[in-house]
């Protein structure tokens, strides 16, 4: 329901969540610069909203229960819930549990980074993300 056939796979869309501006206008830029259709959010419950998992107060603002993405990359930090977080949220709901979580931060925890890939994570990568990196998310993607 929630990924569509890609005939062509420059169609993909993901969905970039980061807390920090500047993080997440990059990373946006990045994607697009790779032919991704990116929809962005600035938490993880902002996510959760735009993915239809949660309510959202004023559903004009934006498609809601239709946004349709083929990946999700997420930062691991931020405040109020972590990408592991999110992405376990993700993973424990039937209509988006295939869809893959890309998980990144700046910090390199070797436990941390196992753990949520033992977890559900497509790939944990190191920022700052570099091009070769965005281009390597199409390999998460059926």
């Amino acid at each position: 329901m929630f990924r569509k056939k890609m005939g062509d796979r420059d169609e993909l869309h993901v969905l970039a969540v980061d807390d920090s501006v500047i993080e997440r206008k990059f990373l946006e830029i990045m994607l697009k610069k790779s032919h991704y259709k990116v929809t962005t959010a600035e938490n993880g419950l902002r996510a959760l909203e735009q993915l239809g998992l949660i309510g959202d107060e004023n559903p004009s603002t934006m498609e809601g229960n239709d946004l349709k993405v083929n990946l999700i990359i997420t930062d691991y930090c931020m405040p109020g819930m972590t990408g592991y977080e999110l992405m376990k949220k993700i993973k424990e709901s039937p209509n988006l549990k295939t869809i893959p979580v890309v998980i990144m931060s700046s910090e390199n925890i070797p436990t941390r980074i196992k753990k949520c890939l033992e977890d559900g994570a497509e790939e944990f990568m190191l920022k700052p993300l570099q091009q070769s990196d965005v281009l390597r998310l199409r390999n998460h993607v059926p």
